[in-house]
């Protein structure tokens, strides 16, 4: 059985290893989904504690809390997806089970809304809705040449796949994957909805020119909006397909923003994560038919060659003029005060 962990908000680096050590301590087979949950592979472990999944599970939540305070909510299914929406699926700071039975998943998935499967994002969900397709249940019903007719090969393949609860990923053993993070601090507080999308559009120009430029693309775009009284919001979409593509990157973040509906907000910060990182040579891509597609892509690759001859700054949307460009740090070395403060201006980094 599988457990997803969720810890409740981002966490900080020191405390999220932490946490994962924790995890680590009742099997080998945990992965990192940061900032704030993981999976555990505890097939293994049941005989060796004397516990079912669930008594492991409530294990790990005591421990959670008497050493750092966070109360876990665990979902237990017998993939990783089920695990998940188990563990979305409720209140939070509770243990939920999708027993490993074709019935259970059934009656599970039945009236579960699209949107709450992976990879379903404001827009997919309002397409599938034209169709009357707003469940799980019913989208796993539909014919899958019906599926790939409205959303595409791939996706309605994998979205077909996700509605019957089918997931045949693994959970893999290893350290937190390599994201790539863009932040901008403002010069005052911002309530200007237009200046926050310019920044956002600056953030993710930098975000696509480094995947890029480091032969990556992504699978995951994370917004934390820091407001005047130092609250957050931190919000994540899964992408469609992974990505380096600037517009694509601007599209989803610019989306991000008009969800949270921020009419008179004061912004202090924006920061956009780059996560589930992979090698662009290994990553399939969605073709589009028509000239529009291979242009914007061939505009982007000459003005990455015009970065690199000419510095970041080169080449900008007109939107963006003025922004000082983002810093960069190393992985793995820790900036001096002076980087700091760069960081703080609106940089983007390497975690």
């Amino acid at each position: 059985m599988i457990l997803h962990l969720h810890f409740g908000a981002p966490q900080p680096e020191p405390v999220y290893r932490r946490l994962l050590d924790l995890v680590g301590e009742f099997t080998p087979l945990a992965q990192a989904l940061p900032p704030d949950a993981a999976l555990a592979d505890v097939s293994g472990s049941t005989r060796y504690f004397g516990r079912d999944a669930t008594g492991l599970a409530a294990l790990i939540r005591m421990r959670a809390a008497a050493l750092h305070g966070l109360d876990l909510t665990v979902g237990i299914g017998p993939n990783p997806l089920l695990a998940r929406l188990a563990a979305h699926r409720g209140e939070p700071g509770a243990i939920r089970t999708v027993p490993d039975d074709p019935e259970a998943v059934t009656r599970f998935l039945a009236g579960l809304p699209a949107a709450a499967l992976p990879g379903v994002g404001p827009a997919t969900a309002r397409t599938l809705a034209s169709y009357g397709l707003r469940t799980a249940d019913r989208i796993a019903a539909t014919p899958l040449l019906t599926l790939q007719r409205i959303l595409g090969a791939a996706a309605g393949r994998e979205l077909r796949e996700r509605a019957a609860g089918i997931d045949p990923t693994r959970v893999t053993a290893g350290a937190p994957p390599r994201t790539l993070d863009a932040e901008h601090c403002f010069g005052h507080d911002e309530p200007d909805a237009a200046r926050r999308r310019a920044a956002l559009t600056h953030l993710t120009e930098q975000l696509g020119a480094r995947l890029r430029d480091e032969r990556q693309t992504c699978r995951a775009l994370t917004l934390t909006v820091l407001y005047a009284d130092r609250s957050t919001t931190t919000r994540t979409r899964t992408l469609s397909e992974p990505t380096a593509h600037s517009p694509r990157l601007r599209a989803e973040a610019h989306s991000l923003h008009g969800s949270l509906g921020l009419q008179r907000a004061r912004v202090r910060s924006l920061a956009l994560r780059a996560g589930e990182l992979r090698a662009a040579a290994s990553t399939p891509r969605q073709l589009a038919f028509g000239p529009d597609d291979d242009r914007a892509r061939r505009i982007e690759a000459a003005a990455d060659r015009a970065r690199a001859r000419f510095g970041p700054g080169a080449v900008r949307p007109a939107s963006t003029a003025g922004m000082t460009e983002p810093e960069t740090r190393t992985p793995g070395r820790l900036p001096a005060e002076g980087e700091r403060r760069g960081l703080r201006r609106g940089g983007a980094r390497a975690a």
